[in-house]
């Protein structure tokens, strides 16, 4: 898929940066919180039960905001009267509900999450008959020869058979279908999908780090697991600047209805391309870090070092930033691809497979570690996580300290001796709660009890001093903080079957979900000294909700709603 991103005009200057040694890791300095200036107060939040998520104040009443910085921070009096004579001023009501720090999603896949919203919903089809029914009615909505995209199913609701191209030709004779597992590794493609790649009578029968599935008879079924799934996305169709306009624009009114700031956007250079365009624009609702994939780290490095040498700011600003890189190492536990020390307990002769081999993977964290990047890698599997954890000791070894984050993303199933790795090389475990309790209804029937125990190991991870950020996956889970706030301190299954959490001992505190949610992936973005507490000087991001979470039993915290999100101290969603 082609890239849209302008090209770099002072390569000779961004590789005289690159010999010099690392890019810098943070944007040029801002005034630190005690210096914000005393201008006129905009907006006022009162009457609430303000978590400030500031160690040494944690509490509070009421909030200032002035321009788009937070002007003070205490009781109701107090902020009224830092506003006294701002007669324009906003005034909200908490009524005694929880106000916060804008919630920051540290992991999403922001455009496809937007695009989503507007292609065919698989995520609870129960049935077979009710993922046929689905596709074939949308294909009739559409003109012939539409691709159709998305769906985001799961075969586990309908007692774990895969699905087959043969369950969906008749309903779309004249419609290619590309339909994703929940997850993102693994889909289906119809036949005319098939024919469009060019793989209905053959193709490979092995891609590595990717299978293409196929019955007793060879027959390929049009299941296509990870790498092997660029086989059909490379003849999909690109969306237009227009539909990814549009996306971006539904992506953050979604988000910003559900409490969302911030998000760290896992995805490409031309999903960069659509950031940008809005930016300029004007048209940013949602701060965003966005990643691009780890083996583009040289153009990375080059983008920031004749920006840093232009005007256009380095790594960014406020709304808009860069510097990170995503890779991968295996797959994902629902499609039997995350890479595991011990076989499958379902399979034992599979334990699952690495989209990269270590010494690809070694060659690329170690350059752009040597840059200066941010290197983010999705790790599943306890053999990928292992790997990672090995290949981050290697980088930081050979390349010398400094304040590097490294991040692992999912940091899903841990061997207990990994643990405590994470915060002893400072390695960030990004992490997504939903996925436990989604997960949790089906994951030990995969690898057993034993191995559960290190399941989105929140507990263990934050006890020996981790730095953990929590996000959602999104499009792969919704981009609900609230929810996840429930999974991360209840863990009780989407199906009622643990009622006292699923894997219990790794429940964490409302504190420190929350702190997850916020100061969390603030520091995972290197932005902790600007987002994730309210005190003055920070940016006005903040979040009302209609009611006190800590007043009320965890089982009831995915009931509460946002009354309000502010994100630069402007209101951009009001229930």
């Amino acid at each position: 898929m082609p890239d849209r991103v302008r090209p770099i005009a002072t390569v000779v200057t961004a590789l005289a940066i690159l010999a010099g040694g690392p890019l810098p890791n943070r944007f040029t300095a801002r005034p630190r919180a005690q210096d914000a200036p005393a201008t006129p107060v905009t907006l006022l939040v009162v009457n609430g039960r303000v978590w400030t998520g500031d160690r040494a104040r944690p509490w509070a009443e009421a909030v200032a905001v002035s321009g788009d910085r937070l002007a003070a921070v205490g009781t109701t009096a107090d902020v009224r009267a830092r506003a006294a004579g701002a007669a324009t001023a906003r005034e909200i009501d908490a009524r005694g509900a929880l106000v916060g720090p804008g919630l920051i999603d540290a992991h999403v896949h922001f455009l496809e999450g937007g695009h989503r919203l507007s292609s065919v919903s698989l995520r609870d089809a129960a049935s077979r008959e009710a993922f046929v029914r689905r596709i074939g009615a949308f294909a009739a909505t559409r003109p012939a020869g539409t691709w159709i995209t998305g769906g985001d199913w799961d075969h586990s609701l309908w007692g774990g058979v895969l699905p087959d191209r043969a369950w969906i030709d008749a309903v779309t004779p004249t419609h290619p279908v590309w339909v994703n597992r929940l997850d993102g590794h693994m889909a289906l493609a119809n036949t005319a999908a098939l024919r469009a790649a060019g793989l209905e009578i053959s193709a490979p029968r092995e891609v590595e780090g990717g299978t293409v599935d196929r019955d007793a008879e060879g027959r390929i079924t049009g299941l296509l697991r990870d790498n092997a799934m660029a086989l059909v996305d490379r003849v999909v169709p690109p969306a237009s600047d227009e539909d990814d306009d549009r996306a971006l624009d539904a992506a953050m009114r979604y988000v910003a209805e559900r409490g969302v700031t911030s998000v760290h956007h896992m995805g490409t250079w031309r999903d960069l391309a659509v950031f940008e365009r809005a930016h300029v624009a004007g048209r940013l609702a949602t701060r965003i870090y966005a990643a691009v994939p780890l083996d583009t780290w040289p153009r990375l490095a080059e983008t920031i070092a004749a920006r840093t040498a232009g005007a256009s700011g380095g790594r960014g600003d406020d709304w808009l930033r860069i510097g990170a890189l995503k890779g991968f190492v295996d797959g994902s536990l629902g499609s039997h691809t995350a890479a595991f020390i011990e076989p499958f307990t379902d399979k034992p002769d599979d334990r699952g497979l690495l989209v990269n081999t270590p010494e690809a993977l070694a060659r690329l964290i170690l350059g752009a570690d040597k840059s200066g990047l941010h290197v983010a890698v999705h790790a599943i599997g306890d053999r990928a996580n292992r790997l990672l954890l090995d290949l981050y000791e290697q980088a930081a070894r050979a390349n010398g300290p400094r304040d590097r984050r490294f991040r692992i993303e999912h940091a899903q199933h841990l061997a207990p001796a990994d643990i405590p790795r994470f915060a002893r090389n400072g390695v960030i475990a990004s992490m997504q709660p939903y996925h436990a309790i989604d997960d949790g209804r089906w994951a030990e029937a995969l690898i057993g009890r034993r191995r559960a125990e290190g399941t989105y190991a929140f507990r263990s991870l934050i006890d020996t001093g981790a730095h953990v950020a929590f996000g959602s996956d999104w499009y792969v889970a919704p981009p609900t903080p609230l929810e996840g706030l429930y999974a991360a301190v209840t863990r009780r299954t989407l199906d009622g079957a643990h009622p006292d959490g699923w894997v219990p001992a790794q429940r964490v505190a409302l504190e420190e979900a929350l702190r997850a949610y916020t100061a969390g992936g603030a520091y995972a973005s290197f932005e902790d000294d600007r987002k994730g507490r309210l005190t003055p000087g920070m940016l006005a991001d903040l979040v009302v909700l209609d009611r006190d979470l800590f007043g009320i039993p965890p089982e009831q915290i995915s009931e509460a709603r946002v009354r309000f999100t502010v994100v630069g101290g402007r209101v951009v969603y009001e229930r």
